[in-house]
């Protein structure tokens, strides 16, 4: 009887496939057929793993039933999250398995187009310069008011303090060089802003226009009320890119510019008193101590998160950098190179 492979045996294949699912029961069948047809029509092998983040509907069993099915089992790989944690993590717990040197990410509600997956991958074959290719959803098929324009403004100013400049951050369809993926740690909502992670971690970035659909069946899961989390996560990440290293620039360069003028306001106090003025019912008093322990907190604080920042990196909780050896091309022997080793007659 011949035997199954599992995926722990198979062969490693050349690309590997995540994508986060979440109440998508409708759209499993025609996504893991597309991304096969759309992959068996290229050279590289890959694989599909199928990220289930907890979903309420039937997803779960249909990804059970197209994983049993002989067309598909070879290369599709269901994963099945504990619960609803989000789509950062779901993404995580993907690229956690992965085992392509490529990692492709989409959407698995099939606005994405899997017939562009080789378009991207073509592009990182091609050129080894580029170390992640993003996705541009140029002619968007979603509502105006409630889609488009609330993106298009935070692409904008996403690129504006990321120094990262994409047209379209929101576009799940990417691909990366397996490298850039086990640099990067997704956590919270993070997800929007790979590109600005993979650029931290060394990636060469391009973007390229792919094609984007209507949804046909199913209901979003975003809404207007995640761009104030894109606010709060884009803090967040412009404090990581610029300060993960320095914590006291970030706080105690703020504490500088609040003590700096209580401190001259108390100065300013200080003369009055000398000159006999009465200071104790002056509202600049409360404001210059206030400024003045503020921005000590502040400097404190950073002081802290120096010491913090020391013990993680020093106890190898994560590299401080990224660098790759350049390795010379070997000169090829020369043809009478064995002839000179030859014992004599």
């Amino acid at each position: 009887m011949p035997t199954t492979l599992t995926a722990s045996h198979a062969p490693v294949p050349d690309v590997s496939i995540v994508v986060p699912i979440y109440n998508e029961e409708e759209n499993l069948a025609d996504l893991v057929a597309r991304i096969g047809q759309a992959l068996a029509a290229q050279p590289l092998s890959f694989e599909l793993l199928a990220v289930d983040d907890g979903s309420t509907d039937a997803s779960a069993d249909r990804l059970r039933a197209l994983a049993a099915d002989p067309r598909y089992a070879p290369w599709l790989r269901p994963v099945f999250m504990a619960r609803n944690y989000g789509q950062s993590s779901a993404l995580q717990a993907g690229f956690d398995r992965v085992r392509g040197r490529y990692v492709v990410t989409l959407d698995a509600d099939l606005q994405n187009e899997p017939d562009d997956i080789p378009l991207l991958l073509n592009r990182l074959e091609t050129d080894p310069r580029v170390d992640m290719v993003s996705g541009w959803r140029k002619d968007r098929q979603d509502a105006e008011l409630s889609r488009k324009l609330p993106s298009r403004i935070a692409n904008r100013l996403i690129s504006r303090a990321t120094g990262v400049h994409l047209h379209d951050y929101g576009c799940a369809l990417k691909a990366y060089r397996r490298p850039i993926i086990d640099r990067i740690r997704l956590y919270g909502e993070l997800h929007r802003f790979i590109p600005s992670l993979a650029r931290e971690a060394g990636a060469r970035i391009v973007e390229v226009p792919v094609r984007h659909h209507a949804r046909a069946r199913g209901v979003s899961k975003y809404g207007i009320d995640r761009t104030f989390r894109v606010i709060l996560d884009l803090i967040l990440i412009v404090f990581f890119m610029r300060y993960r290293q320095r914590p006291l620039h970030a706080f105690g360069g703020l504490g500088l510019w609040l003590a700096a003028p209580g401190a001259l306001a108390l100065l300013y106090l200080l003369a009055c008193k000398l000159l006999g003025q009465s200071i104790g019912g002056r509202p600049l008093l409360l404001i210059g101590v206030m400024l003045v322990l503020m921005g000590a907190q502040l400097i404190v604080a950073g002081l802290l998160g120096e010491i913090l920042t020391r013990t993680y990196y020093e106890a190898g909780g994560a590299p401080q950098f990224y660098a790759d050896e350049y390795a010379a091309p070997q000169a090829a022997p020369a043809a009478n190179a064995s002839a000179r080793h030859e014992a004599p007659a």
